[in-house]
């Protein structure tokens, strides 16, 4: 099997599995914290499933790039109207 029928597969299991939580819920009720849980729990594997898709079609959302951040000191006077927080200003005390 190709990569396209196991996710053709997984999505259809899937999809047996919300109908069969939504039936459930419609028996027991969704106020329930496990059927809370069931139910984000099937919301996740069908999100993973549509990531995976993507991933496989390769239209998957890119990732950011890397951002260099230089390790030169920055420039004092950049802090010489601000006191240091948490620490109060220069001329007062701590209580």
């Amino acid at each position: 099997m190709s990569v396209h029928d196991d996710l053709t597969s997984v999505q259809r299991c899937l999809d047996d599995l919300y109908r069969s939580v939504g039936r459930l819920e419609q028996q027991l009720g969704s106020g329930g914290l496990d059927m809370r849980r069931v139910r984000a729990d099937a919301d996740h594997l069908r999100e993973s499933v549509a990531l995976l898709r993507a991933a496989a079609s390769g239209t998957a959302p890119r990732t950011p790039e890397l951002v260099t951040i230089s390790d030169t000191p920055y420039d004092i006077s950049l802090w010489t109207d601000s006191d240091d927080e948490g620490l109060g200003a220069r001329d007062r005390h701590a209580p």
